[in-house]
């Protein structure tokens, strides 16, 4: 089986790149990544002997109508798994138009050769799949309670989750117009290896390392349901595999924090493994908040325990302990982003 893996070179790309070449021991992998500034090659430098065979990395756009079309004669398909997207909310803010070229446009490209390669005289192909990979972010926010369900509205306020939802809804149609074989996948916030420093995990774990301020918007108590990349990837090959056509599934774990507990509960861990008494909430300082911040994601993950058997399987404590782990034993890797 061959899949393309777009955005493979990102943090959940090249994490879900791992899983399955891991997992499948017969699969084989085009990942497809711009490698713009959080894409980087030297997330997949862990890969065996035996899974570099099985992998093949193009530095391209999916925006590329005449890259992707080669790809798809070349490789012959059986899914596609679309991560690839701009996805930084500040960096939406001060220039939409990336976002919506990237995210809206490039996963119509997809679409749309993915459609011309899998109908053939008004048929499609069995066993083909296309997975575009969403957000919690496309339904907006939510008050004190309450979660996100797949009937929930969309109601993005914001250009990064507005160009998500208008990629959502163009896969979409290409299930309502063609019957093409989709799924959307809408995930909580992840965390783990390889995360891009801007986000708040690591960027609170960099920071606190070098004793630097750690910034927190307004009053730090937005709040996110946190999941493990490695249960999100699980998520991931089951919808491949068993979800239904033309579904969207929620992927959560009930496990939900603000990000002031984030930030101490970073500070604390680092502290005690590292016996330094310079990583206190003293480092801790809160900032104008970001402009159209939502207040709180919760996700409901019932159809895809139900229907499909998933369930995330680590605990936040243990993720956040491992996740600190790997930032501690991966300095290098961190520099080297940043130096770019």
């Amino acid at each position: 089986m061959n899949l393309l893996v777009t955005g493979a070179a990102g943090f959940i790309g090249s994490n879900f790149v791992y899983y399955m070449l891991c997992k499948y021991k017969t699969l084989s992998i085009i990942g497809l990544d711009k490698l713009t500034y959080a894409g980087n090659i030297d997330n997949l430098l862990k890969l065996s002997a035996d899974q570099k065979n099985r992998f093949k990395f193009i530095q391209g756009d999916i925006c590329n109508l005449e890259l992707v079309q080669y790809l798809f004669d070349e490789y012959d398909f059986d899914g596609v798994i679309n991560f690839a997207a701009e996805s930084h909310v500040d960096n939406s803010i001060n220039n939409p138009y990336i976002f919506l070229k990237t995210n809206v446009l490039g996963t119509q490209v997809l679409l749309n050769i993915a459609k011309k390669s899998w109908m053939v005289n008004g048929n499609w192909i069995q066993h083909k799949k296309f997975i575009q990979i969403s957000t919690d972010e496309v339904y907006g926010t939510l008050d004190s309670t309450g979660y996100f369900t797949e009937n929930t509205p969309l109601d993005p306020h914001n250009p990064y989750s507005a160009s998500k939802a208008a990629a959502d809804l163009v896969v979409k149609t290409y299930y309502d117009t063609y019957r093409m074989p989709i799924n959307i996948t809408r995930c909580s916030n992840n965390y783990g290896p390889y995360q891009f420093p801007e986000k708040l995990i690591p960027l609170m774990i960099n920071n606190a390392l070098k004793h630097q301020e750690l910034p927190i918007y307004g009053d730090g108590k937005q709040i996110r349901d946190w999941l493990h990349v490695s249960d999100h990837c699980k998520a991931i090959d089951i919808v491949f595999e068993k979800g239904k056509i033309g579904e969207v599934y929620n992927i959560g774990c009930h496990n939900e924090k603000n990000n002031i507990y984030i930030t101490r509960k970073i500070i604390s861990c680092l502290r005690d493994k590292l016996n330094d008494s310079e990583i206190n909430d003293g480092l801790i300082k809160h900032v104008k908040d970001r402009l159209g911040h939502d207040r709180r994601y919760a996700i409901d993950s019932t159809k895809i325990k139900k229907e499909l058997g998933w369930e995330p399987t680590i605990k936040f404590d243990e993720g956040i302990e491992s996740t600190i782990e790997w930032y501690l034993n991966n300095q290098k890797w961190i520099q080297n982003i940043e130096f770019k």
